[in-house]
């Protein structure tokens, strides 16, 4: 059965030469789910690495316990916690074939030759490296060691698999393919699985659910669609796209919805109440048409494959637009501007 971990309350403090220590984590509450595919999302400097060597065993929290289902692993070592981890750089060995990279981990545990045999097939079958294990990792594309890394760790079938910027190292098309395959590996072994990154994109495509943390704290945590259309605060909303940001008067509607009045009409909202308020509304939810609506003028227009971006001024608001295709408006072009769709509507 996959494993659930829990950390609670958990605090990282590094000690300082002179004065207080430096906290790096603020008292994080986390459930992960059993077999979820879950991501730690964040800027450079949020904690998201330290909470995942944590988890990991390589770390020692300050305060707070972390469980593995209904185990407390907080003071357990690493190499007891049975968690396959796969690092930024990789960490091949260099002078180690593919297949005794993979089988690193099964001679460490004494896994008897003709089981590690087995297993160190089944886990290259399943990256597509079988046909590599001969070679050595300076032999090998980026992308490939990448999926050395991934069988390494997946060999010794751990009970949680870490993943730290796994990625960040290749070019966009083999990130989306190794994306595609981590998702493909995590269902396909039935793992909990951790992923910590920076980008956005790829935390939103395969996550099942995402953590946005920033200096220390988790600011949300929610399935990707949730967190995108309704963050609860502004660092969220602008970490996980662009946004315009409206100011707003939230009125009661009915059944407990609200509508947010601002200089763009009376969108329908989702979020606090309260008076002033600001809304996010997303840039492809931002229509422009000839008639009804704000006037606005494009002052901009870049076009980028699969839509295009106008940058408009309506009244004092800078707005920003996306619409599917190429373009159908040009620069000077006055046009009016309305929000299609329910609106985040955040305090402040």
């Amino acid at each position: 059965m996959p494993t659930a971990i829990t950390l609670t309350k958990v605090v990282k403090d590094y000690p300082a030469t002179k004065g207080p220590a430096t906290r790096v984590i603020d008292l994080v509450d986390l459930s992960i789910n059993p077999g979820e595919l879950f991501f730690l999302l964040g800027p450079s400097g949020c904690g998201k690495t330290t909470i995942l060597r944590m988890i990991a065993g390589f770390i020692e929290p300050t305060e707070g316990r972390i469980h593995f289902d209904d185990h407390d692993v907080t003071d357990v070592p690493a190499n007891k916690r049975n968690t396959g981890m796969v690092f930024q750089s990789y960490a091949l060995w260099p002078h180690l074939t593919v297949a005794e990279n993979v089988a690193f981990g099964l001679r460490v545990r004494r896994t008897p030759t003709s089981e590690a045999a087995d297993r160190i097939a089944a886990a290259l079958d399943a990256v597509k490296m079988r046909s590599y294990s001969d070679r050595k990792p300076n032999q090998l594309s980026g992308g490939q060691q990448q999926r050395v890394a991934l069988a390494r760790a997946l060999v010794i079938r751990p009970d949680v698999l870490l993943l730290d910027e796994p990625l960040s190292n290749l070019d966009a098309k083999l990130r989306h393919e190794l994306r595609d395959e981590i998702r493909r590996l995590c269902r396909e072994f039935e793992m909990t699985t951790i992923c910590v990154t920076h980008d956005r994109e790829e935390a939103m495509a395969i996550g099942d659910r995402i953590a946005v943390l920033t200096r220390g704290v988790v600011a949300q945590v929610g399935p990707p669609a949730e967190m995108y259309s309704r963050p609860t605060s502004k660092f969220v909303a602008e970490f996980l796209g662009e946004a315009n940001f409206i100011p707003a008067t939230a009125i009661p509607g009915v059944a407990g919805r609200l509508h947010a009045e601002s200089p763009l009409g009376t969108m329908a909202g989702v979020g606090v109440a309260g008076q002033m308020v600001t809304a996010v509304v997303r840039p492809e939810q931002v229509r422009l048409n000839i008639g009804n609506g704000l006037p606005a003028e494009i002052k901009d227009i870049s076009f980028v494959g699969h839509h295009t971006r106008y940058t408009l001024r309506a009244g004092n608001l800078s707005v920003l637009s996306l619409e599917a295709g190429s373009p159908t408006f040009r620069v000077g072009d006055r046009v009016s501007v309305s929000v299609d769709g329910e609106v985040a509507v955040i305090a402040g």
